[in-house]
């Protein structure tokens, strides 16, 4: 007759699944991009303040990681892959911003210059170990006029992001020059990721 192979060899067999500890829908739509599908995708909300003269870089990996960690708790058997963007332009980070006025003060700051963005990516194991990366990007804006900078107040893109901007809306006419990840600079840096799960021994990259 038929054999059936006893149950826990086959528990054993089930590929691990990959878990988005992140809310952010560009995060999720690069993903698609590049046909991966997260079995759930779920926010991980960690406190983003950073330490007291805790430089861009380390803020970016330290909260990828922390995000990892929370969200491995829920999900001790699968890939958990969490990230963190930093925009900083020199020391000085540029949080997400909440106001017209805020976003102002970053996009005169942002204008003529070039600043930086640290994304920190976190690959958490079912076996414990977490994996990093910090992938830096350099993106230089053209000086802007008062007009541009209220035409794109009044378009709102700027809540909730980093810098004031988001790359993939109309502030990419703002890009002279971007020197390192396109992707990294909307929220994933695609090929650094891919490869850092590959190296987890995620299988489905």
């Amino acid at each position: 007759g038929s054999h059936y192979l006893p149950i826990q060899v086959e528990f054993r067999q089930m590929p691990k699944h990959l878990i988005l500890a992140s809310a952010s829908p560009r995060r999720k739509t690069l993903l698609d991009q590049v046909y991966l599908k997260p079995e759930e995708v779920v926010a991980a909300d960690v406190d983003e303040t950073p330490k007291q003269g805790e430089v861009p870089r380390k803020l970016a990996i330290r909260l990828a990681s922390e995000k990892s960690v929370k969200i491995a708790a829920r999900f001790p058997n699968d890939f958990i892959l969490a990230a963190d963007t930093v925009v900083a332009c020199g020391r000085r980070i540029l949080d997400k911003v909440e106001s017209a006025n805020a976003a102002k003060e970053h996009l005169r700051l942002l204008s003529g210059r070039r600043h930086q963005v640290y994304g920190g990516v976190a690959v958490m194991t079912p076996g414990g170990i977490c994996h990093t990366r910090l992938v830096k990007t350099q993106v230089t804006f053209k000086r802007l006029s008062e007009l541009e900078i209220e035409g794109y107040l009044a378009s709102g893109e700027w809540k909730g992001k980093a810098g004031a901007y988001a790359i993939q809306g109309s502030a990419g006419a703002f890009v002279k020059r971007i020197n390192g990840s396109y992707s990294n600079v909307v929220g994933l840096p695609l090929y650094e990721t891919l490869a850092l799960l590959r190296g987890s021994g995620f299988t489905g990259a």
